[in-house]
């Protein structure tokens, strides 16, 4: 198991930057390795971003002493894992949990042993991993996609067909602070969140997956009057900060899953950015 370590950047400082900055501190290009678990950990929110992907062995989730600080990883936090690879199961203090693509798993504050395993080596699962500080222990429970809560927006004509849904959620999982979901555009859209919006009281991360090899979304961030944009390719992850706008249009339709941590876990809490204010 490996951890990158990023730090918090000023928007001050963001306006300084050039594009390998911008891709070094907010972009993690790297969440899969066969064998292996990969981790990034943001002084964002303290967000632990990351992926596992077992193949013929299962892998075990640990904590690390620098970083996170107590014996067991979910000591002090709490953990949302989506599949995006082929069937696998993530065992909780002993307690296996069937995860087929799209499904996701809310894993509880002081769980002592998180182990992932594919079933099929030759079709490895692929947990992407998201973690917060957590104050009091909830259920781990497990969600599939027809567990979600689905709201259908945007239009066709803009662009911007999309299936939310809703599943690490306070109407379908109680958790601390995490809250997590996917976002599915229909073919010939893709415009995701937009028009724009902030939150201040809440950090997120996008995970953008279902990009096509030859395709890529064109993420939006900075402040809305400062924007700038990162080129992202298939499962590679944003870190977005509480001042930075968050949308992106791609080359075709994609999938992402976004995932929030901060004072309010209300989804609607959000500053909406006019079109005409952005820069």
């Amino acid at each position: 198991m490996t951890i990158d370590v990023r730090h918090v950047c000023h928007p001050d400082a963001v306006k300084g930057f050039d594009t390998d900055a911008l891709r070094r501190h907010f972009l993690i290009e790297n969440l899969f390795s066969p064998g292996k678990i990969l981790l990034t950990y943001s002084h964002i929110e303290r967000f632990i971003v990351g992926g596992a992907c077992p193949t013929d062995a299962p892998l075990e989730l640990q904590s690390d002493k620098a970083t996170i600080g107590s014996p067991n990883f979910l000591d002090r936090r709490e953990l949302g894992v989506f599949n995006v690879g082929g069937p696998g199961k993530v065992e909780v203090d002993g307690i296996a949990y069937a995860l087929k693509s799209r499904d996701a798993l809310y894993i509880a504050k002081e769980t002592e042993t998180v182990r992932f395993r594919s079933d099929s080596a030759s079709d490895p699962a692929r947990f992407y991993l998201l973690s917060t500080p957590a104050h009091a222990r909830y259920d781990t429970k497990l969600v599939s996609a027809a567990d979600a809560r689905k709201m259908e927006l945007g239009a066709q004509e803009t662009a911007n067909k999309r299936t939310i849904y809703q599943m690490i959620h306070p109407d379908v999982c109680t958790t601390s602070q995490l809250v997590m979901g996917m976002t599915q555009l229909e073919p010939g859209n893709i415009w995701n969140t937009m028009p724009s919006h902030v939150h201040d009281r809440r950090s997120e991360v996008y995970f953008y997956f279902d990009v096509p090899d030859s395709a890529r979304v064109i993420h939006l961030m900075g402040e809305p009057s400062e924007t700038r944009h990162l080129v992202v390719a298939n499962e590679q992850a944003i870190l977005s900060p509480p001042w930075s706008v968050h949308s992106g249009v791609g080359t075709s339709a994609y999938t992402f899953i976004w995932g929030m941590g901060g004072d309010n876990i209300d989804y609607t809490d959000m500053d909406p950015v006019p079109m005409e204010a952005l820069r």
